[in-house]
């Protein structure tokens, strides 16, 4: 079957955007893997509320390490995935939990209220803690964060569309200053020996 000219522009268009999707995935990968050599490159910065409805800010956790992960309660894999290995993570570290704050951060400020987040985050370990915010908040969060999401239309999605994202798992010190990443699939086990060794 031959395809017809608006049908070959179409896929063309389509080819494009998905290419510039995974570029700028990679794009926003990149920099977090060019923030985590020498001095922090950057520090934790947010007034976001959290999923008991209390504003939080960098300064509510002062003196604790932040494992921080961004990404929206309707995502099918990768944020189920990665809380789950947050979970592991702050199993294992057993008394040195105490020193760790995970917090997700979502990007979905639409459908991730804090009533939608109290709903969700516990499910993986009540240690972890939802944080959202308005439409303008989270649309600052780049700003300060080396992270890329985008709202993606689809039709048999919640609500009629997903979000691409950055997949990395963030790390900042005691003083908020960015300490180290992992990527998607980093095993749990990897992390908490690098964790072990920070704390």
């Amino acid at each position: 079957m031959r395809l017809t000219l608006v049908q070959k522009i179409l896929w063309g268009t389509v080819g494009a955007a998905a290419l510039a999707f995974v570029w700028l995935l990679l794009w926003a990968d990149y920099r977090v893997d060019q923030a985590a050599e020498g001095e922090p490159a950057f520090r934790a910065a947010f007034e976001l509320t959290d999923h008991t409805g209390v504003v939080r800010t960098q300064s509510d956790y002062e003196g604790r390490w932040m494992l921080v992960f961004f990404g929206f309660a309707n995502c099918p894999d990768i944020c189920p995935t990665t809380l789950s290995e947050v979970a592991a993570i702050m199993e294992g570290l057993g008394d040195d939990a105490a020193s760790v704050q995970p917090l997700f951060v979502s990007i979905d400020p639409e459908r991730d209220t804090p009533e939608a987040l109290a709903g969700f985050v516990p499910l993986f370990d009540d240690r972890i803690i939802g944080l959202t915010g308005t439409p303008e908040q989270i649309a600052e969060i780049p700003e300060t964060f080396p992270i890329y999401f985008e709202r993606i239309e689809e039709a048999g999605a919640p609500g009629g569309y997903t979000m691409g994202h950055t997949s990395h798992l963030l790390l900042f010190d005691p003083e908020a200053g960015f300490a180290a990443s992992w990527p998607y699939g980093a095993p749990a086990e990897e992390i908490l020996a690098d964790l072990r060794k920070r704390i």
